[in-house]
């Protein structure tokens, strides 16, 4: 059985089969501007991090929806901040500016059928949302639409869309060079597919290569290794192994190395630090397969032609690891049923990575099972964060006291 076809079956069975204690419409109504006091704001877990404001999933519409990625826009000529959150049903669009009292601004259906697995990224003001469903290909939304509108909510059209694809599992974007990176699609043998989208409206093909990549990150790389300083770099979590990859000339794609790691459960998805020396990575199914609390390891990425592992670190129960993100030297992760955890990796080089936060969004328990906090959005300027959660929808959470 291939890979991907396994997990998704396994990721269908944690969604799905579970007890009746998760109901998504479960959560009675806590008040917004929840100050995390004593360990609780209202009924959810949290230490450091207070919640600013829930929106559960029937404010996005239809009946029995999960949720599952997210991401933020903030429009630079209104200083608006917008968040993107995908559910099995489309893609929604929440006006978060005055975080306290979000607006739910409408939804962009899928293309095709509903599907468990949604993700968007964006460019130049414009939202890419590509899904597993079949036949989707890639969704583009113009999100400057959303910063004038006088009747909310509602439901939106796509502005192009993009087929040179079918179903992909993840996006990627390089905001730099402006390509997008379509993995886990029905193309090149679910390795990356190249699309321009320099002209956000008229994107096209530009080649890929096979290689199943369940999630990447592109950078336009400016490390400390100077034999690739100013290429394209490729890292590609691809299920038993990272790959990193110069895609530069998108003709000529060509690996530069891989590196791998004991207990390997299912390579998930990783970030860069901010001085892109290490190379933070997340496995999905070591805490099922192997036991054990939520591990997160560590590369060293100093030198790309040999990447090597540095270390890992543990978190305080047995909950699966998802999706991670580096602002600055803090690591947030979203880790299922545990919400999202926040570590300080300042001091990564000396092997010293600490937890400053949390703010748990599943608080019946930290089982290692596929419920939860599905992603974690750390990049507004206003300091707010944002979380998608499998079964309440959309969270916005801040740093306590500021």
């Amino acid at each position: 059985m291939k890979p991907k076809i396994f997990f998704l079956l396994f990721i269908l069975a944690g969604i799905y089969g579970c007890s009746s204690d998760d109901n998504a419409d479960s959560t009675p109504n806590i008040p917004q501007n929840s100050e995390c006091n004593n360990g609780f704001a209202g009924i959810y877990p949290c230490n450091n991090y207070d919640l600013i404001a829930h929106l559960p999933l029937s404010t996005f519409g239809g009946i029995g929806i999960t949720g599952n990625d997210s991401w933020g826009w903030t429009d630079s000529a209104s200083g608006k901040e917008f968040a993107i959150i995908c559910t099995s049903n489309g893609t929604s669009f929440i006006d978060v500016t005055d975080a306290v009292n979000p607006i739910y601004l409408g939804t962009l259906n899928t293309a095709t059928v509903a599907s468990s697995w949604r993700d968007v990224k964006v460019y130049n003001n414009y939202a890419f949302i590509v899904s597993e469903a079949n036949n989707h290909g890639m969704q583009i939304f113009d999100l400057t639409r959303l910063s004038d509108l006088t009747t909310v909510p509602q439901n939106f059209t796509a502005d192009a869309h993009y087929t040179g694809f079918g179903s992909a599992h993840n996006i990627v974007i390089n905001e730099v060079s402006g390509f997008a990176y379509a993995v886990g699609s029905d193309t090149f043998s679910g390795g990356p597919h190249f699309v321009n989208i320099q002209d956000p409206l008229n994107p096209f093909g530009a080649g890929g290569f096979s290689g199943y990549s369940h999630d990447a990150q592109v950078i336009t790389y400016n490390g400390p290794d100077n034999d690739y300083t100013g290429r394209e770099i490729l890292i590609g979590s691809n299920v038993y192994e990272v790959g990193l990859f110069d895609v530069t000339d998108k003709s000529n794609p060509i690996e530069i190395s891989t590196v791998n790691y004991s207990n390997i459960g299912y390579t998930h998805q990783g970030w860069f630090t901010s001085d892109m020396n290490y190379f933070i990575l997340g496995d999905e199914l070591d805490e099922v397969n192997y036991g054990g609390n939520t591990r997160t390891l560590v590369f060293d990425f100093t030198d790309l032609d040999n990447p090597i592992y540095h270390t890992d670190f543990f978190g305080n129960s047995p909950a699966i690891d998802h999706n991670g993100y580096v602002k600055d030297n803090l690591y947030y992760q979203a880790n299922y049923t545990a919400g999202v955890n926040i570590y300080d990796v300042s001091n990564i080089e000396n092997n010293s990575i600490s937890k400053i936060g949390y703010f748990d969004t599943h608080p019946e328990n930290n089982a290692t099972n596929f419920r939860g906090a599905w992603n974690v959005y750390p990049y507004f300027e206003s300091g707010n964060i944002i979380i998608s959660d499998i079964n309440r929808g959309l969270f916005i959470i801040r740093k306590s006291g500021t």
